[in-house]
């Protein structure tokens, strides 16, 4: 009913690859299209730097990780390592007097460089090998980070990230980074709405369900493999440059350690592989849940009276959100956004779904 299918007719190959086919999704991603555009007039500022800045950030980036794991079925515990030389790269260029836009691009073709190093671990092994392949390269990484002082400035130092400046105009202010930011996301969230519709889209698919068949329809797998990869790490590095840029505003190698290529990779298995909208709520669980839920235990302590330590206070939101994410999954594996998929498809018939035979 709210998903109204009566009336959309696709009498060509055109109407039925747009993006939108049910009106209800164009009308939904129209409204929170300008929602985004004018939060920073309706949310306070401290909620758009501590949450949505970073939200749409790395929604990005889990844009990027679901096209080479999602999409193209290639696990990858390394995300944060290329991550980081998208950022150290952008940054380095950027304190040479680069201009930011091309520093940006530069920090996503020197990712895209060490990312397609991966792939061609990816050529030799698969599925759990391949993780274990790519975090050794992380490890590999959070080495070169700790022990290169001339890139990193030491294990115990930090790289300072000159002032963000678009088109000559340098940004200084809250509002200013979010539109960096909201702008980015959408940027990629275009892209990886296009993909799915393309060519290289069901190539990708192809490869991530049987490269062996893929190969004897055509497909090219090393080409795609080797494709996906530098795609995605392109996405991861400029991502990267623009979470030290506008909200970090300093590179540190503790910022792309192992423990977030984990978080990343958490990010795009719990919203669902191969699932945009899925990505966003990911993130989001991962990233804000948290500390919604710490701060909901605190508010809830403080009601009853209840006498609480830091260390059990501390630890009770995690167990909750650790718990949080296993009830999600026992629910429905696929995700988030299968489950936001599986009421959407309800909302579609109800609430004539009684009439059904």
């Amino acid at each position: 009913m709210f998903y109204r299918l009566s009336g959309v007719y696709h009498t060509s190959y055109a109407s039925d690859s747009r993006i939108f086919k049910v009106p209800a999704d164009r009308n939904l991603a129209v409204f929170f299209l300008l929602f985004g555009l004018a939060a920073p007039f309706i949310v306070p500022s401290i909620y758009l730097n501590s949450y949505m800045l970073p939200w749409l950030i790395w929604t990005a980036a889990a844009l990027g990780l679901n096209l080479v794991t999602g999409w193209a079925g290639q696990l990858h515990l390394g995300y944060a390592a290329v991550m980081a030389v998208g950022a150290y790269s952008a940054v380095h260029a950027a304190r040479f007097g680069v201009p930011w836009e091309f520093a940006l691009i530069i920090g996503g073709l020197a990712s895209s460089v060490i990312g397609s190093l991966f792939a061609f671990a990816a050529l030799r092994v698969k599925g759990l090998y391949l993780a274990l392949t790519t975090l050794a390269m992380q490890f590999i990484m959070d080495w070169v980070l700790h022990h290169s002082p001339t890139v990193t400035g030491g294990s115990h130092a930090s790289l300072q990230s000159p002032t963000l400046a678009l088109l000559g105009q340098p940004i200084t202010s809250d509002a200013g980074f979010y539109y960096v930011a909201f702008g980015w996301c959408v940027l990629v969230t275009i892209f990886m709405l296009n993909l799915k519709r393309t060519g290289l889209g069901r190539a990708l698919v192809a490869v991530r369900e049987k490269d062996y068949a893929a190969a004897i329809l055509g497909v090219n797998s090393f080409y795609y493999k080797i494709l996906a990869f530098a795609a995605s790490s392109f996405i991861a590095g400029v991502s990267g440059a623009l979470l030290v840029a506008t909200f970090f505003f300093l590179a540190t190698p503790e910022q792309f350690s192992v423990a977030v290529s984990i978080q990343a990779l958490a990010m795009v298995i719990v919203g669902g592989l191969g699932s945009i909208i899925g990505s966003y709520f990911g993130v989001a669980l991962i990233l804000l849940v948290p500390g919604v839920i710490n701060n909901l235990v605190a508010a809830i302590a403080h009601t009853l009276g209840a006498q609480v330590n830091v260390e059990t206070l501390a630890h009770i939101p995690n167990a909750a959100y650790g718990a949080l994410i296993v009830i999600i999954l026992l629910i429905e594996p696929l995700g988030l956004g299968k489950l936001y998929g599986n009421i959407r498809e309800y909302l579609m018939v109800w609430p004539f779904d009684q009439f059904r035979k």
